[in-house]
């Protein structure tokens, strides 16, 4: 197993250019954002680990030199990132965990829970996604009337009924990485926008015939990403409230 990690944003919001700091090297309880990332997965080699970066790219390396790294020298989407390793997983077959720099509170059982679900299925790709009673800005699972997942809908293309729904996606993924780069290949022919986003992949990959699936987090702290000042003393907290330092 290989684990593919989004570590190429500049964190505008989190005033990036007065410090000259990427957003997965800021801070959360003494640690940078990505060292909770990186702990996530289940435990492999430092040789499985793609860290995808751009913003301050030196800076990236410099503190975490064990692992490969990956430049994506455009910020042209999450498809387009996880495109920029193409190249150096050509030759593998199995496997790839997908998940952002920029999520520490992701817990190794939710990820331990997709593996199980994602083989017992023997599904292409299996999403990580989170129940919560309050609307968010994030990307709708959508169910059909079996509850069977059939895409997922951004928040800014929901219609009023679709926004009801509060199952959102987490942006953690297992792909069948044999699928995956053709699926995004696919999905950069047909498209018409600037933008490549990974999202994309599942709804295609069932269209193609493969199994697809989400699996509720554990914990809905699990959701949050650091975007702002705000949301990182919310995810302090929360790592204080619920011992996860």
């Amino acid at each position: 197993m290989k684990t593919i990690i989004l570590a190429a944003g500049k964190g505008s919001r989190l005033k990036s250019e007065e410090t000259h700091t990427p957003k997965v090297l800021r801070k959360a309880c003494g640690r940078p954002l990505l060292s909770y990332v990186i702990s996530a997965p289940p435990p492999h080699g430092d040789d499985d680990i793609y860290l995808v970066i751009g913003y301050e790219k030196e800076k990236v390396i410099k503190a975490f030199p064990r692992y490969h790294h990956v430049v994506q020298e455009e910020l042209l989407g999450t498809g387009h990132a996880v495109l920029c390793a193409k190249e150096v997983l050509k030759d593998y077959d199995g496997e790839l965990i997908v998940i952002c720099g920029d999520t520490p509170l992701t817990r190794r059982e939710s990820i331990d829970a997709m593996i199980e679900h994602h083989r017992k299925l023997a599904n292409a790709c299996t999403l990580l996604s989170c129940r919560l009673p309050k609307d968010t800005v994030l990307g709708r699972i959508m169910r059909d009337e079996n509850g069977r997942f059939t895409e997922i809908v951004e928040n800014a293309e929901c219609t009023p009924e679709q926004k009801k729904i509060h199952e959102y996606n987490t942006a953690t993924y297992i792909f069948d990485a044999k699928l995956l780069f053709p699926a995004l290949d696919i999905i950069v022919k047909n498209s018409t926008k600037r933008e490549i986003y990974l999202t994309d992949v599942p709804e295609l990959l069932l269209k193609q015939g493969y199994k697809v699936d989400a699996i509720p987090c554990k914990y809905p702290y699990e959701i949050y990403g650091v975007n702002t000042e705000a949301d990182l003393a919310l995810v302090e907290k929360t790592m204080m409230l619920h011992k996860l330092v």
